[in-house]
């Protein structure tokens, strides 16, 4: 599955949102922000309902497409 962000660049840091949950993070680079943002989502996720998990085990483990 493959998940949209809004990447951009205020220096010296690249901030990338993923936009459905609106949540944000940073990284010095775009690998860097990107790894972060993955973190963060997982962070949000994690108290997540169990009914809720099943669908956003996809969400976690797919890539996320720069747009």
């Amino acid at each position: 599955m493959t998940r949209q962000i809004l990447l951009s660049y205020e220096e010296p840091w690249y901030i990338a949102k993923d936009i459905i949950t609106g949540v944000v993070s940073q990284g010095k680079s775009i690998g860097g922000a990107k790894q972060n943002l993955k973190e963060a989502l997982e962070l949000y996720f994690e108290d997540m309902p169990e009914d809720m998990e099943q669908d956003t085990s996809e969400y976690l483990l797919g890539t996320l497409e720069v747009i």
